[in-house]
């Protein structure tokens, strides 16, 4: 299957991060190098490092990318610390991530990422460690409710694990299908008239197998501390988790003096190290939307570091 994947809010998030032609830019999620290609085609002198977890996304950046001034790295954006040690890069310019799940993955069936299809329940953005079908039949009742509930917000989320360990007594869940027919038939008819009802637990479930919420604040932090002051940190999000996250981050970094409000001259002496490049995320067009229906939850942060 051709690697296919449209970038979201593309020339959004390029714009973003307000190019320097000889500057070091860090593309953390690389996928099918959309955001990446025009990055690298912006740089003269500079350098791009296009990082992915995914081996497939990897082979088609490298592809994608060739004749460009870019890098292509099997890495997880998590790792920004190593990767900046291993090309002997103190500090960069600017980093994007794209967060979430490619097209790619929701679109190759085998990958055991969409409910729409019957394949293994896999999920594994990486190809290793544990996989869907390893969590949805291993863990207890009241481990797979927590997943449903604090990763997929899924009010229904005990009585669909209580359906699935009754269910995988008979026989191992092993198929995308089977578990979505599982969730499907642990909840109420009224509740399938907003969707299909395992669209939260495949989320929940998804997020939790490539530890997905784990390492945002990490990375943001980590880069952060690497980047050039004037440079900027642009993050798409998909869903309110993520979106919190990044938030709560930049608002963070943006935070001036800590002292109590009733003592009358500051004495911690701290002040805002970054500022946003607007108040509200940048969504979507109109547009954009009715072309990519993917794209209609999206966000994008952006966070521009202003001193050391």
């Amino acid at each position: 299957m051709e690697f296919k994947h449209i970038s979201v809010m593309l020339n959004e998030a390029v714009d973003a991060l307000n190019i320097k032609p000889n500057g070091i830019y860090i593309d953390g999620t690389a996928g099918g190098a959309g955001h990446s290609k025009v990055i690298a085609s912006k740089l003269d002198g500079g350098c791009l490092l296009a990082l992915d977890r995914d081996p497939d996304a990897v082979a088609v950046a490298i592809e994608r990318l060739s004749g460009l001034p870019a890098k292509v790295l099997h890495h997880n954006f998590s790792e920004i610390e190593e990767v900046l040690a291993e090309q002997g890069i103190e500090k960069f310019d600017g980093l994007l991530l794209d967060l979430g799940v490619s097209s790619y993955q929701l679109d190759t069936a085998e990958r055991g990422f969409s409910f729409h299809n019957d394949a293994p329940l896999d999920m594994r953005m990486s190809k290793e460690g544990i996989s869907a079908a390893d969590l949805v039949n291993e863990m207890s009742a009241d481990e797979l409710s927590k997943i449903f509930f604090d990763y997929g917000e899924e009010k229904f989320a005990r009585k669909i694990a209580a359906a699935i360990v009754k269910k995988r007594q008979d026989k191992r869940i092993e198929t995308t299908l089977e578990l979505a027919d599982i969730i499907s038939d642990s909840v109420p008819a009224a509740y399938k008239r907003n969707g299909h009802p395992a669209r939260k637990c495949f989320q929940a479930i998804r997020i939790a197998v490539n530890g997905e919420l784990d390492c945002i604040e990490k990375t943001i932090n980590s880069a952060f501390e690497h980047l050039n002051v004037g440079g900027r940190i642009a993050i798409i999000t998909f869903h309110s988790l993520e979106d919190r996250i990044v938030k709560r981050c930049f608002s963070e970094l943006c935070k001036g003096c800590v002292c109590p409000p009733d003592i009358p001259i500051c004495v911690c002496g701290r002040t805002p190290r970054g500022k946003l490049t607007s108040r509200k995320p940048i969504e979507p067009s109109e547009a954009e939307i009715k072309e990519n229906q993917r794209s209609r939850s999206a966000k994008l942060r952006v966070i521009e570091k202003i001193k050391e």
